[in-house]
């Protein structure tokens, strides 16, 4: 089964023309992703939670087709929160990561103490 991003990232990797500038190429490409994601929302009717291991495939599929361009996207174990990087594609070097790695254990450590900062006794 193949997700309408996906199969979009695909078919535009697939068929970018070297004539357009990469402002053009972009906006085609945010034209095309908001496009599948309208359809997407009005085939699915009832939408029901996505559980971690459905996303692992899709992830699998962006990073085949992402890895060339140096992006790879991974999800965090603990908090299940999508990490972009930018991979230096000679060396293999993470050149930058989103969110940054001292951002993830801030809000690990938030998730802990949660309910624990306020209290709503009077």
């Amino acid at each position: 089964m193949t997700s309408p991003l996906t199969d979009t990232i695909t078919s535009l990797l697939a068929a970018s023309s070297p004539r357009l500038t990469p402002q053009q190429r972009l906006d085609s490409t945010l034209t095309e992703l908001s496009i599948a994601d309208n359809t997407s929302a009005q085939t699915a009717g009832h939408k029901e939670p996505i559980h971690k291991g459905e996303l692992v495939e899709p992830l699998q599929r962006i990073n085949t087709a992402m890895r060339p361009l140096g992006l790879e996207f991974e999800m965090s174990e603990q908090s299940s929160r999508i990490i972009t990087r930018v991979i230096d594609r000679e060396s293999g070097d993470i050149i930058r990561q989103i969110p940054a790695e001292e951002v993830i254990l801030i809000a690990e450590r938030l998730e802990e103490v949660q309910g624990r900062l306020i209290s709503l006794e009077v």
